[in-house]
């Protein structure tokens, strides 16, 4: 099975544990699209790849280190994107009732998976790259 099916396996298993989930995509920092359960993954990818570079940014100008995950709250839900892996983002929309705190848990379960699906299970003992560079 190539890494895209099992990606799309974690993504459609990661809406099974979560039904407030709206849509799920996981895409390279470079806004390619490796596996999508959502409407418009090019754009909402696209558009990650953009916030991404300014939250690495960011995040490494305020000393607070790598990147791991940005929450985005709008009147009608959220927006949540996560490292998975040293050059890939999950990203979830969720609806505004969505429980933020097992949002958290199961997107960085989710996200390690990808991760070791992407990059391979041997990545996690290497240092890794600086995601989004």
């Amino acid at each position: 099975m190539a890494a895209e099916e099992n990606v799309l396996a974690e993504l459609k298993r990661l809406r099974k544990r979560m039904p407030q989930l709206t849509g799920v995509l996981a895409a390279g920092t470079n806004g390619l699209v490796l596996g999508a359960d959502a409407g418009n993954p090019e754009g909402v990818a696209a558009l990650t790849a953009v916030a991404l570079g300014v939250c690495v940014r960011l995040s490494e100008a305020g000393g607070q280190g790598r990147f791991q995950e940005l929450l985005v709250r709008g009147e009608r839900g959220y927006v949540a994107a996560y490292a998975a892996g040293s050059q890939t983002v999950l990203t979830l929309l969720a609806g505004p009732r969505v429980n933020i705190d097992r949002l958290h848990l199961e997107a960085r379960r989710s996200g390690a998976r990808i991760g070791d699906l992407v990059d391979g299970p041997t990545a996690r003992l290497r240092p890794r790259p600086h995601l989004g560079a």
